[in-house]
């Protein structure tokens, strides 16, 4: 069975590429266009991996993370999307399931070789 991936992010543009990248490499995506739609999606189709935007409508991706992280039962590994000049506290980035923070614009490639080695990881005895 293929990981399932939740991308959520208010610039379809960035859900677009990123998804067409993750689907070439087999991954089964589900995108969300806010923070609400992305906890509501993760919540119902319990994603293996999350990649979210920080700034985002309705609920921010930290929210997301932190609502997440006390709700589900088996955290959930995530990757943070940044605008430049927007800095996460490492320590807030310590206490969630936070793999990884990039900086927009960032390589699709780059964020696919990211998902790949973290579930990879993650799947290791």
């Amino acid at each position: 069975m293929a990981a399932r991936v939740l991308i959520a992010d208010d610039e379809p543009c960035i859900t677009d590429v990123v998804s067409r990248k993750l689907r070439k490499e087999g991954f089964e995506v589900i995108v969300a266009a806010d923070g609400q739609e992305a906890y509501e999606l993760a919540m119902a189709e319990r994603p293996d991996f999350i990649i979210t935007d920080l700034q985002m409508p309705r609920m921010s991706g930290l929210e997301l993370c932190v609502r997440l992280a006390a709700e589900l039962a088996e955290p959930v590994p995530i990757l943070m999307l940044t605008a430049k000049g927007f800095e996460l506290d490492p320590a807030e980035i310590a206490r969630l399931p936070i793999l990884a923070v990039m900086t927009k614009p960032f390589s699709p490639r780059e964020l696919r070789d990211k998902v790949c080695q973290a579930l990879q990881d993650l799947r290791a005895p």
